[in-house]
């Protein structure tokens, strides 16, 4: 899985059947403090996560593995919404 944090929304009204009723968000790749740390990708939203959140989200096959996405052609997940990063016993992120 990878740290990224949601930077914006992406709405798709002509889409594959199978992306029906998907909410996407695009997220950005981030450092363990959260900063940025490369290019956005679109990825469907299994957690509800919100514009502005640390999320933990994955790439590639892992990201068809979650109920929301079993069986969809889809590339990146979030799976999982940040409440905190502590790397080498400090805590370089806490959502507020």
């Amino acid at each position: 899985m990878l740290v990224g944090r949601v930077v914006g929304t992406v709405v798709a009204s002509q889409k594959e059947p199978e992306l029906e009723g998907l909410k996407f968000l695009l997220v950005r790749p981030c450092d363990l403090a959260g900063m940025p740390t490369g290019a956005p990708v679109a990825a469907v939203d299994a957690v509800g996560a919100g514009v502005g959140e640390v999320v933990l989200f994955a790439a590639g096959s892992s990201a068809r593995l979650t109920k929301v996405t079993k069986d969809r052609p889809v590339d990146a997940t979030i799976m999982a919404i940040v409440d905190t990063l502590e790397a080498a016993g400090e805590v370089t992120y806490r959502k507020s």
